[in-house]
């Protein structure tokens, strides 16, 4: 269904290269000096050895996420047509050529703009150890636009994708848990394909065409049908409280060690105003794309719990999936502190 080497020579045309000068800080010795502070913050404490850092060029993070998309994907798009009767070779067809251009484009336009990644393996059957991925050209160009010393910047991003890494080894369930939410969604999603807008195998000529429709976000939707809507919730609050929680920490263990960290937050912010992150792709082709201000709301969340009990008490977010908050939670973090107060006076 999917043209994945189309889709990734598409996207790495899209991507381009840049010209900025790569940075020459350690990423390995930042890293390490990442975890140490994360976990000495966090408390939370990996249970396997984080993946080494890796600086990479557009491509090879390309690639990296086609195959994870594959994975993700592909048991949903052969869903495509089961309802069209005799046309369905045709809507599969067409489904096929719309999707390939879609994903192309949009991770052609996340590689200018991604600066490091934690590649969480969600749902692929053979095991796969993530990777810890910094795209080189991007943070040598961010480092140039933000005129913040290079080593502090550097530094900063470490501290944000270690901090994915450090949930993941050390919270035992919570790969499980999303990944058994993304599933539960794709085997309910419905495709839908506009076929008016569903391009031909693109050319490089049609590359500005496939651009401006793309990012117009309408050849190609997924969408849960609305018995899904709980789990769609359950997955946008946990992805929530992950980003926010990486948000927090990024901020709480960069004040000792970065001078630069007000500088450093006003210019990342500002530069997210027109960003999109890998974790928005499949939002994005579902129909659901989360905005900003959900990863804003999961800091807010994290602060006001910590400004309340102390980074202790958000470690109960942990626990289990039962403590993690709901999507009005997020909202009214005292909520979720009333509600998790009353779990831990319950006798175990």
């Amino acid at each position: 269904m999917i043209d994945w080497i189309l889709a990734e020579k598409l996207a790495s045309l899209v991507a381009g290269t840049a010209d900025a000068r790569r940075p020459r800080a350690d990423l390995a010795a930042l890293c390490a000096d990442a975890e140490e502070r994360v976990v000495a913050y966090t408390g939370l404490t990996p249970r396997t050895p984080l993946p080494p850092p890796e600086g990479v060029e557009r491509a090879e993070w390309v690639s990296a996420n086609v195959q994870s998309m594959r994975v993700l994907m592909d048991p949903v798009i052969d869903k495509v047509g089961d309802k069209a009767g005799p046309l369905k070779p045709v809507v599969r067809i067409l489904a096929g050529a719309a999707v390939t251009a879609e994903v192309g484009v949009i991770l052609g336009l996340m590689a200018q703009r991604v600066l490091g990644q934690y590649e969480l393996v969600l749902l692929e059957q053979e095991v796969r150890r993530p990777r810890l991925l910094f795209v080189m050209p991007n943070l040598g160009g961010a480092v140039g636009s933000f005129d913040v010393p290079e080593e502090e910047f550097v530094h900063w991003v470490a501290i944000h994708e270690v901090t994915h890494a450090v949930q993941f080894a050390g919270v035992p369930w919570l790969q499980e848990h999303l990944g058994a939410h993304v599933k539960k969604l794709l085997d309910a999603m419905e495709v839908r394909v506009d076929a008016k807008r569903v391009l031909s195998l693109p050319t490089k000529e049609d590359l500005k065409r496939i651009w401006d429709t793309v990012r117009a976000g309408d050849l190609v939707s997924l969408v849960a049908r609305p018995e899904e809507r709980e789990t769609l919730d359950r997955l946008q609050a946990t992805m929530a409280v992950v980003e926010g929680h990486a948000e927090h920490v990024m901020d709480a263990v960069g004040a000792d060690v970065l001078p630069s960290l007000p500088e450093l937050r006003a210019a990342l912010e500002k530069r997210r105003a027109t960003a999109s992150t890998p974790a928005r792709l499949l939002q994005k082709l579902l129909g659901l794309e989360m905005k900003m201000r959900q990863y804003k709301q999961g800091k807010a969340f994290c602060d006001a719990v910590v400004t309340a009990g102390g980074v202790e008490r958000l470690n109960d977010v942990w626990r289990s999936p039962s403590w993690l908050p709901s999507g009005p939670e997020l909202e009214d973090p005292s909520a979720w502190l009333r509600r998790t107060e009353q779990l831990r006076l319950a006798p175990a």
